[in-house]
């Protein structure tokens, strides 16, 4: 569904599956925390009646993530795919959700389709220009309601994604990760995030596949990967 693992089951049956596939990657001096990531914001080929391509999801159901972000101590991560809009225009109509301590924010260029693309017909891309109009304002909405550091990830599986990504901006109170979503096996996936990943800019994050995936790396292959990878996301 829209909504991927999510969307299989309840937020309380979630957070026990995601406690469950974050329990190999601890160690007693790294403890895990775990994070659902929810697409808020959906692209698809229906135009819409704002004609941007993509599609909020009910704002009672967001909600119901929220809740059970807090009685898990657990964070949620609102991934928004704009269609034809741009990310900032998307991300604010988040703002409500975002002013609570638990939530931080994805973008996926993969469906940013610029002012004619269809999703699902080619490979979105974003200007790190947008990005930092996006983390300057995440970064603003941070400061004035004295929020902890907030989740800011950047998902991308080919470097032509993010152009000019050298010049993204490191911003105060948002921890900047850089998410890997490359598919396939351990060698195509592992091709993937060498050529695109950015250590010295990002923390490192990188995606398993429970689909796509052929002969999916475990938790030890996981911790195996230089640069390091730092956040691990289940699709």
């Amino acid at each position: 569904g829209a909504l991927g693992v999510l969307g299989e089951t309840s937020p309380t049956k979630m957070a026990r599956r995601v406690e469950r596939a974050a329990k190999p990657f601890a160690r007693a001096n790294q403890p895990t925390q775990i994070v659902f990531e929810l697409i808020v914001s959906i692209a698809d080929r229906y135009a819409g009646k704002g004609g941007d391509y993509s599609h909020d999801i009910p704002r009672a159901e967001v909600q119901k993530y929220i809740d059970a972000a807090h009685r898990h101590d657990a964070l949620l991560l609102l991934d928004i795919q704009p269609g034809r809009a741009d990310f900032l225009t998307a991300a604010k109509r988040w703002a409500w959700a975002l002013k609570d301590p638990y939530v931080g924010l994805a973008l996926d260029p993969e469906w940013r389709m610029g002012k004619h693309g269809v999703p699902g017909t080619r490979i979105g891309s974003v200007d790190a220009s947008e990005v930092n109009r996006v983390s300057a304002w995440l970064r603003d909405l941070t400061e004035r309601h004295a929020l902890p550091q907030k989740l800011f990830v950047l998902h991308q599986f080919r470097t032509d994604m993010i152009d000019h990504i050298g010049q993204i901006k490191q911003r105060r109170g948002l921890v900047m990760v850089q998410h890997v979503d490359g598919f396939g096996t351990p060698g195509q996936k592992l091709d993937t995030y060498h050529a695109v990943a950015r250590p010295a800019q990002f923390f490192m994050g990188f995606k398993l596949f429970y689909d796509e995936d052929i002969r999916r790396m475990s938790a030890a292959d996981v911790r195996r990967i230089n640069p390091r990878v730092r956040f691990v996301s289940f699709q």
